[in-house]
């Protein structure tokens, strides 16, 4: 977006990337269909940044969920609204769009560099890269970095840019996981943390469909929404997970642990439930009776049994109405960093002026999610990485016009 930026304004521009060829992690971005951006009220969208809506408003302002779809439209690839008010393209698919995008790119006469990674500054103040036949050397009159943060690593982000920005000054919040799962923590007295051996052989991989899931930081933070997350070997992922990642997060890097509560039947009142479950069962085993009076069975009996001590479970009707409604699950760790959608965490704002230029740097400007902010997934990473790529390019090049000397 930053080449695009600076080519439509008539200006020379070479692209560097590690990858053998350009966009991989777009193209995953695509895997499951490509979501470009959302189409919910501006302020709502807006708010989906949490602490950064300030700093990342004004890159929307430039380049807006419908301007996003109008580019899109311009590259051949027009969009469609999904029933979650998820934005796509027609047909599914990142690639189509990425070659139409290269092919433009390539006619208005942006060079691509392959394999060429970037390691920082010489000791005269040109960019220094390795590539299979060495290493280079090449001095720029503007230079946009948008080196990713550190998730996904074997696609290049690898959050390797932090200690050359450092070491010129470059003030870097770390880089912590964002939209990622979760490992979860000792689920009865005595025992070690994680699943069971039997909860996990029956039940890791299966996703816990119309469910909820809340939470209540200790910091004041707040969350409660309806959809799906996946149970894993070590504990529980997917998008109603990474809805939450962030509060989540934040409360275990403060107290060590965090308790999520599970409503297992968000479409069903307590009473419904507590009624259901004192209904007299006769000769039926509890798990019979609760698939056929609540329609719980597979993993979502499987996680009541596994975090409710079986004794409990004969116990009163309305205290299991209020664990089916709110199960505590308690939470140790997010997932490493490289398996996580996204990184939190990177250039901070203190760093940049408006036009996103290192103050410590002038010439030299930050975009995309090497710099710090986090966004939950469902379009909104990529649109305000797209809108900070053009905001970045666009301040490059009236940098250049304006005709300040490259730094030294």
């Amino acid at each position: 977006m930053a080449a695009d930026a600076l080519a439509e304004r008539g200006l020379a521009v070479d692209v560097f990337d590690t990858m053998p060829s350009v966009g991989r992690k777009f193209l995953l971005a695509g895997k499951g269909g490509l979501n470009l951006t959302h189409s919910e009220a501006l302020p709502r969208f807006l708010s989906r940044y949490g602490d950064r809506e300030a700093q990342v408003a004004p890159w929307i302002a430039a380049f807006d969920p419908e301007a996003v779809r109008a580019w899109s439209a311009g590259l051949g690839q027009p969009t469609f609204v999904g029933s979650s008010g998820r934005v796509f393209p027609v047909d599914m698919k990142a690639a189509p769009l990425l070659r139409a995008w290269l092919q433009r790119l390539r006619a208005a006469g942006v060079g691509f560099h392959m394999r060429h990674r970037w390691l920082g500054w010489d000791g005269e103040g040109a960019l220094r890269f390795s590539h299979p036949g060495g290493e280079r050397v090449d001095r720029f009159d503007a230079v946009v970095l948008a080196l990713g943060g550190a998730s996904w690593p074997r696609l290049g982000s690898d959050g390797a840019w932090v200690a050359p920005l450092q070491a010129r000054g470059a003030e870097v919040a770390p880089l912590r996981p964002a939209n990622c799962g979760f490992d979860v923590g000792s689920l009865a007295e005595g025992r070690a943390p994680g699943w069971s051996d039997h909860f996990r052989s029956r039940h890791a991989g299966q996703p816990l469909k119309s469910v909820a899931l809340s939470f209540a930081g200790t910091a004041g933070q707040s969350f409660r929404q309806a959809g799906e997350f996946v149970v894993t070997q070590t504990g529980i992922e997917g998008s109603l997970v990474y809805a939450a990642s962030a509060a989540v997060r934040d409360e275990i890097e403060a107290r060590g642990e965090a308790t999520v509560l599970i409503d297992l039947l968000p479409a069903r009142s307590l009473d419904w439930v507590a009624a259901e479950w004192a209904h007299p069962r006769g000769p039926r085993s509890l798990s019979t009776h609760l698939k056929s009076r609540l329609g719980l069975h597979g993993v979502k009996a499987g996680l009541l049994h596994e975090l409710v001590p079986r004794e409990r479970l004969q116990g009163d009707p309305a205290a299991m109405a209020a664990l089916v409604k709110g199960l505590p699950l308690k939470l140790m760790a997010p997932r490493p960093l490289p398996e996580a959608i996204s990184t939190a965490g990177g250039v901070r704002f203190e760093s940049l002026d408006e036009g996103l230029m290192l103050r410590a740097l002038p010439g030299v400007f930050c975009a995309g999610e090497m710099l710090d902010w986090e966004a939950p997934t469902g379009g909104y990473l990529l649109t305000a990485s797209l809108a900070s790529g053009r905001v970045a390019g666009a301040a490059a090049a009236d940098w250049l016009r304006r005709g300040v000397p490259p730094a030294p």
